[in-house]
């Protein structure tokens, strides 16, 4: 009998031991033996395994009949059998919370298949580098960036850029943060992703956010804005609102909107703005794994059209939904298939 990887086994007496903490799936076991304790605790960490008190030091934990037991964490579907093999690396965390999430407890075979899997990360500012370093260190296979602007001093971050990359390409330094964290991540060639997260400034640039719905690539919006960051939509194209449907709600309510956006959306090769540290970190994580959960195949209850603001002062998530804005049309359009995604 195996223990789903990850799950914490604690004494709570010599009698009663509990198997996990999180409440989605910890049980207590009670009326046991001294012995069988023991084992039941020796499944958890073998190396650590103590007897409980008023026991024998010398009595093997693994001779006590756990047949009882084991029907009951099998019932609790707490155990797993097959191959135990576990990941190296960052990316060993996400298979071991996968393997208690999962019904069949397989998190490392959903972790590996992300080795296959291709994301595309557009603007390396603080928020974006944060996605893709979040994105890479999770195993995923191949991660594209894009963006030639120059590190800036106000880009230096914990985890991210450095004084010394002040004035170096972002692209190219991004490349080798992503490297560090995680050597076998493919950031070379070009290919169609599975998913692009786009990282803007001030708003979303109407023009690109309609080559990203005709190229059939699901794409997370993400804009850094003056006091806060709004995260989302997810766009699938065809299947729920897009970025103009956002922008036709704005314009119903503010005629004005178009006439701010072109004003607001960042011309290629200008320099975007400066981006609050613990906001970006939030923001970054937040895309990677709303990200991760279309490339996994394992989309929560979020529905298409959400999105989440962040700001200071508690970079709390403040969440939005979005219809589809009946003058878009964009669920109408028929998606044939996938072409390569056009970044700038």
């Amino acid at each position: 009998m195996r223990l789903r990887p990850g799950l914490r086994v604690l004494r709570r007496s010599s009698t009663e031991v509990q198997v996990g903490t999180d409440p989605r799936w910890a049980v207590r076991l009670t009326d046991l033996t001294p012995a069988e304790a023991d084992a039941v605790v020796g499944l958890g960490d073998p190396a650590r395994t103590s007897p409980s008190p008023g026991t024998s030091s010398a009595s093997p934990a693994g001779r006590a009949d756990l047949a009882p037991v084991s029907a009951l964490l099998s019932q609790a579907r707490l155990t797993r059998a097959g191959d135990t093999r576990q990941l190296d690396g960052p990316a060993a965390a996400d298979a071991a919370a996968w393997s208690l999430l999962l019904p069949d407890g397989d998190g490392t075979a959903l972790v590996r298949a992300r080795s296959t899997r291709t994301a595309g990360v557009v603007g390396l500012g603080p928020t974006g580098l944060g996605v893709a370093v979040a994105l890479a260190a999770a195993g995923v296979g191949r991660v594209l960036l894009d963006d030639e602007r120059p590190v800036r001093s106000n880009d230096v971050g914990v985890g991210g850029y450095r004084w010394g990359d002040v004035g170096s390409r972002r692209g190219v330094v991004a490349a080798r943060v992503l490297r560090d964290a995680a050597p076998r991540v493919d950031v070379d060639g070009r290919a169609t992703p599975d998913v692009v997260v786009v990282v803007e400034h001030g708003a979303a640039d109407p023009a690109r956010a309609t080559l990203l719905v005709g190229s059939g690539v699901p794409h997370l919006s993400v804009v850094v804005r003056e006091g806060d960051t709004l995260v989302g939509p997810l766009v699938d194209p065809g299947r729920g609102p897009c970025l103009r449907c956002l922008d036709l709600h704005r314009t119903d309510v503010d005629p004005v909107w178009p006439t701010l956006v072109a004003q607001l959306v960042t011309a290629p090769g200008r320099a975007d703005g400066p981006e609050v540290g613990v906001v970006a970190g939030v923001a970054a994580s937040l895309a990677a794994a709303w990200a991760l959960t279309l490339l996994d195949g394992t989309a929560g209850p979020t529905t298409p059209g959400t999105t989440y603001e962040l700001g200071l002062p508690d970079a709390l998530p403040r969440v939005r939904e979005w219809a589809v804005h009946p003058d878009c049309g964009c669920t109408a359009l028929p998606v044939v298939g996938r072409v390569p995604v056009p970044t700038t």
